[in-house]
């Protein structure tokens, strides 16, 4: 059975927080993680990315999202929703 993961993701990024945000969704598909991530508008400050991943992948997945994030410095850009 597939998990939906959402992320919540600040329309009004930097160049700097927008290339990361390139790098995690890359890092995902190439991960195996996902194959495709769909993008929609929660409204005018934010997108929701949406995708599923293997279910006993879930709990890999999100701590992968909550490190990267992390790393990166990118708190106040991106977050688990």
């Amino acid at each position: 059975m597939e998990k939906a993961i959402q992320l919540k993701v600040r329309k009004d990024l930097d160049p700097r927080q927008q290339l990361t945000v390139i790098k995690l969704k890359g890092s995902l598909i190439s991960k195996g993680y996902t194959e495709i991530i769909h993008i929609s508008d929660q409204d005018e400050e934010f997108h929701i990315n949406t995708f599923e991943t293997a279910a006993d992948k879930s709990n890999d997945v999100q701590q992968y999202i909550a490190a990267f994030i992390n790393a990166e410095h990118i708190e106040d850009a991106v977050s688990l929703k």
